[in-house]
């Protein structure tokens, strides 16, 4: 069973996906965001590739753990996905800081600035499905 990691803004959708024990993320993409038509197909094709059956949804919240302004976006797209793919499962993620450890993370390897952008999505993602798979307690040791 494969998992999807997903990092959703406005303009993009970072992507990751668990390898097939559960234990590790790996970046796949970062779609350009269009309509919810396109988007949908987009994550299908990819869900369908990867025989993936749940959805990890990053939620921006507050450090106070309130729920960030663009969280009623999200969960809008979410209700339309789950008309869309009635067999997935989704499951909703804290992602305080991920964007920022993102950020940090490519840094720290070198990414130039100019390239970060083009990253930061998909990097952020892995952030969020990681941390989802390491509280499931899904270890090689």
């Amino acid at each position: 069973m494969r998992i999807l990691g997903l990092d959703i803004g406005s303009k993009t959708i970072g992507v990751a996906c668990s390898d097939a024990l559960g234990i590790t993320a790996q970046g796949i993409t970062t779609i350009q965001r269009k309509t919810a038509k396109d988007d949908w197909q987009r994550l299908q094709a990819l869900a369908t590739e990867r025989r993936v059956t749940r959805m990890v949804v990053g939620r921006p919240r507050h450090m106070n753990g309130e729920d960030s302004e663009n969280v009623k976006q999200i969960e809008a797209f979410i209700t339309y996905l789950k008309r869309q793919m009635p067999a997935m499962e989704f499951v909703y993620w804290d992602e305080r800081l991920t964007t920022m450890m993102a950020r940090q993370v490519l840094m720290a390897g070198g990414v130039r600035r100019e390239k970060r952008k083009q990253f930061v999505d998909k990097m952020a993602a892995i952030l969020i499905l990681q941390n989802y798979l390491d509280a499931q307690g899904n270890t090689l040791l």
